[in-house]
């Protein structure tokens, strides 16, 4: 059986509560990320699961799941934020702050840490999944897969983890709320955006729960929507001619969005025919030799994380330079290097970031998952993998100076939903989209069957989350302002970017 577990709200290991089958007979341990395949087990129907599911809400009503209220032993959030910059680059720390209280958004985006802290002590199913860890809307987007295709999916994974399914869920609708907020949405409207969210997250789960495994593996959304029309009127949704317009625009975006338009923007010819990359500080800052050596040293290690086809590939590639690269908002002050390499010539560029990997905001949460080694380049590396249908085929893991890193493609053929511009339709139909895209990435490594189980046919408990949302909504401003009074008063340092 399957040991299903609450997680702790303190750094002590969750305790066991309940036991379910939820398709599996014959213990094993959900903490691991790959287990050994046993051709033997028994499994139940996904009618059975479902019904699992269901029986999960004695023990935690779906109703449950609306109340928010800050624990009395809740840590400040400034001091939580504060301690998150810990192991960061110091010159890089007034940067992040300056972002984080540039909007109640931006601070949401980059204080998981805060979050996952308030998460853990709200209530959960018990159901286990692998987790994004940090499924804000913002971190929906568009990529290019390995057939040069553009599809849409979940795109960072720097938090994930193993935990509960309703954390994932919980982030992305107390995004969707404070994005609606900054929108200008009303509290009905932001209140209909989240309800959305949850009904695309759950008729995906519903549509999913009696797929092939195989099926449901290879899942993909295209951002050219005509070619999802099948999908999306099976799930019961039109899509707005508004909605249809700004992806357009975003797929041409993605579409020029290449590593030979890149290196134009951040590269220059020198005069010995080399190239080297254009300093733009704070963002983008030229390395000491000493550091630039190692970060290309680590390639070596890089390279053999990959699949062997794509080592022969690679060694066709030569770097010509390196540079630190400042990217987001909760990653500002991580270790982030710009790699770019040459193959066939002037005209084969290829960007690689390899980044600083740290433990996921949720670990304290949690049990710790045993991914084999102790390297966080993997832990991110490996979950991608496991929630992405067609990912990066040049994810690997690398050290540097004892620090793990993981490595992907920069900016090839990716872009962002413009959150900001979206209201109505289209930003009703894109909460919806970011539902129903974490439905199908948490049905590749869970029992979305028990998922919709407990979830269930009704409004209950999308009614609970849209509470939830309006609730952690009106936290996350209270937490904001918390930080840009404690910056006002210079217990915090902030640089802020001009507009």
């Amino acid at each position: 059986m399957i040991i299903v577990t609450k997680p702790t709200m303190s750094n002590e290991p969750p305790t066991e509560t309940h036991t379910t089958s939820c398709g599996l007979n014959g213990e094993r341990d959900f903490w691991q990320t790959t287990t050994p395949f046993d051709p033997k087990q028994t499994l139940d129907s996904w009618q059975t699961r479902y019904e699992q599911g269901k029986a999960l809400r004695v023990q935690t009503p779906r109703e449950s799941h609306a109340a928010w209220s800050p624990a009395a032993n809740r840590t400040d959030p400034v001091a939580t934020v504060l301690a998150s910059n810990a192991g960061r680059e110091g010159s890089l720390v007034p940067l992040r702050m300056g972002r984080m209280a540039s909007s109640p958004f931006a601070f949401l985006r980059g204080a998981a840490a805060v979050m996952a802290g308030d998460l853990a002590h709200t209530p959960v199913s018990g159901l286990q999944v692998h987790i994004d860890g940090d499924a804000h809307i913002n971190n929906f987007g568009l990529y290019g897969t390995p057939q040069r295709d553009v599809v849409i999916d979940i795109n960072d994974f720097d938090e994930a983890t193993v935990g509960p399914w309703e954390w994932d869920l919980k982030r992305l609708v107390a995004s969707v709320n404070v994005a609606g907020r900054e929108n200008g949405l009303s509290a009905k409207e932001r209140g209909t955006a989240v309800m959305r969210c949850v009904a695309g997250y759950l008729m995906n789960a519903r549509r999913l729960r009696k797929l092939g495994i195989l099926e449901t593996w290879s899942l993909f959304a295209y951002a050219e929507l005509d070619r999802n029309a099948a999908a999306l009127t099976m799930l019961g949704m039109k899509v707005d001619n508004k909605f249809r317009a700004i992806v357009g625009k975003v797929l041409k975006k993605a579409l020029r969005t290449r590593n030979d338009t890149l290196l134009a923007k951040v590269a220059q010819r020198q005069q010995d025919g080399g190239w080297r990359f254009a300093e733009a500080p704070p963002i983008l800052t030229s390395l000491d030799e000493s550091t630039k050596q190692k970060v290309i040293a680590s390639l070596v290690g890089y390279a053999e994380t990959l699949p062997p086809e794509l080592r022969f590939m690679l060694q066709r590639y030569a770097v010509a330079d390196v540079c630190h690269r400042v990217v987001g908002v909760g990653s500002v002050g991580m270790r982030a290097y710009l790699v770019l390499l040459f193959g066939n010539g002037d005209n084969d560029p290829l960007f690689l970031q390899v980044k600083e990997a740290a433990p996921p905001a949720l670990a304290p949460y949690l049990p710790p998952a045993d991914f084999r080694i102790d390297h966080e380049g993997r832990r991110v590396i490996t979950l991608a993998r496991c929630m992405q249908s067609l990912g990066d085929p040049l994810l690997g893991y690398t050290t540097i100076d004892g620090r793990p890193f993981f490595v992907r493609q920069m900016k090839n053929l990716k872009a962002s939903m413009p959150i900001e511009f979206l209201t109505g339709e289209p930003f009703e139909f894109w909460s919806w989209a970011c539902g129903a895209l974490l439905a199908r990435t948490h049905a590749r490594t869970g029992d979305i069957a028990c998922i919709a189980g407990y979830i269930g046919s009704s409004d209950t408990f999308a009614n609970a989350l849209t509470g939830f949302a309006e609730a952690y909504g009106d936290q996350t401003e209270h937490d904001h302002a918390a930080l840009v009074a404690a910056i006002s008063t210079g217990r915090v340092e902030a640089l802020h970017e001009e507009s």
